[in-house]
């Protein structure tokens, strides 16, 4: 059980590190070409194509990302009036859901990116599918997160700044 849980955090800190690494590249990117374009009246032709494939790549893992630690809206003024055990129920319908969205996003994404794979992008000549590989991805790191959630794994791996007392 540990070499699997061991697996299983290599993999999800593989996705959570390429996110941040996909910000990191969008703001040097973004800030190299405007540079280049006020500087020296030069833009280079891929920064655009490069920028938008790293921001959607970087909004699908932060979708995912944000099932994990359990980010997702909730209406917390409605359910503090429930009994424990009525939103104990609803958690479990809500994992549920979230399970059925991420099956959409495989079965879905997976369709549009085989449909966009004939296609390439202008400037980078990449296969247009490479935009929307990340759709069925994502929606296995979200159905991965919300079976665990749903069995009662605690899947939050970070749990935000602690007070600190004075």
């Amino acid at each position: 059980m540990k070499t699997l849980r061991r697996i299983a955090l290599l993999i999800d800190s593989f996705f959570e590190n390429f996110a941040l690494i996909a910000l990191a590249s969008m703001t040097v990117i973004v800030t190299l070409q405007v540079i280049t374009r006020k500087l020296f009246n030069h833009v280079f032709f891929w920064s655009e194509e490069v920028t938008l494939l790293l921001m959607v790549w970087f909004s699908f893992m932060g979708i995912a990302i944000g099932f994990r630690e359990k980010l997702h809206m909730s209406m917390d003024s409605l359910t503090k009036f429930f009994s424990k055990r009525v939103n104990r129920v609803l958690d479990k319908i809500i994992d549920v859901c979230i399970f059925l969205f991420g099956l959409y996003l495989i079965v879905n994404g997976w369709q549009f990116t085989m449909l966009m794979n004939e296609s390439k992008l202008p400037a980078t000549q990449l296969p247009n599918s490479v935009q929307y590989a990340v759709m069925p991805i994502t929606g296995v790191m979200i159905c991965v997160y919300s079976f665990l959630q749903f069995i009662g794994v605690d899947t939050i791996r970070h749990h935000g700044v602690e007070e600190v007392s004075e």
